[in-house]
């Protein structure tokens, strides 16, 4: 089992920093257990991008933490939400040195190849993403969290001239309280569960259920709408609510500042339990210090039959998956689940990993 090397405080650690090296800031250590951060036993030599990687795929390969990549790139607890880009085609080279083994994206020549741009990350950009955008981008225009009666005073869906009961895709639908400076790209919403907080009965809002795209075709006291997408059903009482656009931040994985637990209360599409690239609803918020590119881990409890078949005998917590935390709100936030050993289950506990 290889360990990295502790960086060297020289003029060639200072190029090395802003070369994308394997090598440690002296804060990373900190934040980020520098001195445990391991490589995997069968870490390549090399490795070329290619499209559809994410720089946390990519230091999986390289790594046993792979949420540890902001440190592979060689950044400091400032700049980790500022990552370099990568793009498809770029080689990734695992360097023996002096002080240890390193990683760099080098060119053909072996020259370093750079672009130390603060960027958002898009489709047009062509640089790799930290994590699978495609996962998370329904939750950063979709789902939300509400308030008691926050959908109250939204516009709201009157039904179709002919007396259509369900409105689906294509149809001609009427709508009233539709203003005119949102714009005509608006969602479908109802009121969903109730989002309690297991540990103490805390009520920390009300899911919105998403049903579907609408276009308003003119405006008036009552307005006339077209349905362009739906998902479920859209009927007479819904709700609507602008269509918000769709960013992609620079997603960076890293530790919360202080120690965080809490639970897993909802899983997305009403199922019980969640895998790899699952959606997942933690009792935690901005409230509790969290904020959008924490990693929690989840872990599980379990219980064993005592010798004498009488009594359930607990086990200690077993470490289950790692989650990244994608959209924050007051008391609750949305996180993606990057690995899991098992199924993790509602009420499963998080905390810092």
């Amino acid at each position: 089992m290889r360990k990295l090397g502790k960086p060297i405080i020289s003029v060639m650690s200072v190029i090395l920093l802003a070369s994308l090296s394997f090598g440690l800031p002296a804060n990373a250590a900190k934040t980020a257990g520098a001195d445990n951060i391991q490589l995997q036993n069968d870490a390549p030599e090399r490795y070329v991008v290619v499209p559809g990687d994410t720089l946390w795929g990519i230091s999986a390969r390289f790594l046993k933490d792979p949420w540890l990549w902001p440190q592979i790139w060689g950044m400091n607890r400032d700049e980790v939400k500022n990552p370099h880009k990568i793009y498809p085609g770029n080689v990734i080279a695992l360097v023996k040195t002096p002080d240890g083994d390193r990683l760099r994206v080098v060119g053909e020549a072996g020259t370093i190849k750079l672009s130390p741009k603060v960027r958002v990350e898009s489709a047009g950009d062509g640089s790799i993403p930290g994590i699978p955008t495609a996962d998370i981008a329904p939750f950063l225009s979709q789902p939300r969290i509400i308030e008691e009666n926050g959908l109250a005073s939204a516009p709201l869906v009157l039904g179709s001239s002919d007396g259509r009961v369900i409105l689906s895709a294509g149809d001609l639908a009427y709508a009233s309280g539709l203003p005119k400076d949102k714009g005509s790209a608006w969602q479908a919403f109802r009121p969903g569960k109730t989002l309690k907080n297991p540990d103490n009965d805390e009520v920390l809002g009300y899911e919105a259920v998403y049903l579907g795209d609408i276009n308003v075709e003119k405006f008036a006291a009552v307005s006339s709408i077209t349905v362009v997408r739906s998902i479920q059903e859209i009927i007479k009482g819904d709700r609507l609510v602008p269509t918000p656009a769709t960013t992609f931040n620079s997603y960076v994985p890293h530790a919360p500042n202080k120690a965080v637990k809490g639970r897993v209360i909802s899983v997305y599409d009403g199922v019980a339990e969640a895998g790899r690239n699952s959606v997942v609803t933690l009792n935690k918020g901005v409230r509790d210090g969290l904020e959008v590119g924490h990693v929690l881990a989840v872990n599980s409890k379990s219980l064993a039959v005592s010798p004498e078949g009488r009594d359930s005998v607990p086990l200690p917590d077993e470490r289950i998956g790692l989650l990244f935390i994608f959209r924050v709100f007051d008391k609750v936030s949305y996180a993606l689940v990057m690995q899991s050993t098992r199924s993790i289950q509602l009420l499963d506990a998080v905390q810092n990993p």
